[in-house]
């Protein structure tokens, strides 16, 4: 199995004013077909990623027990 690489952090909520996901700043389109999308059409939009960020409104409130299983995931590593 190969393993797909994702910006996904498990806070999964789009802001509505932008359409971007509050946690990785994808659409719900890009989230969708992540899985069909070519490694290449994946690094355009991860490379787009941290300036549809910076265009979220509001940040979710609180750190979620998925995101910080993630982010402990991601700490250990």
């Amino acid at each position: 199995m190969v393993e797909i690489k994702t910006p996904c952090i498990l806070v999964c909520s789009i802001d509505v004013n932008s359409g971007f996901c509050f946690g990785c700043g994808r659409t719900r389109a890009e989230i969708a077909n992540w899985l069909f999308m070519t490694s290449q059409q994946r690094e355009t939009v991860m490379n787009q990623l941290p300036a549809r960020l910076e265009q979220v409104e509001r940040r979710p409130r609180r750190e979620t027990r998925r995101a910080r299983i993630a982010r402990q995931r991601m700490e250990g590593q």
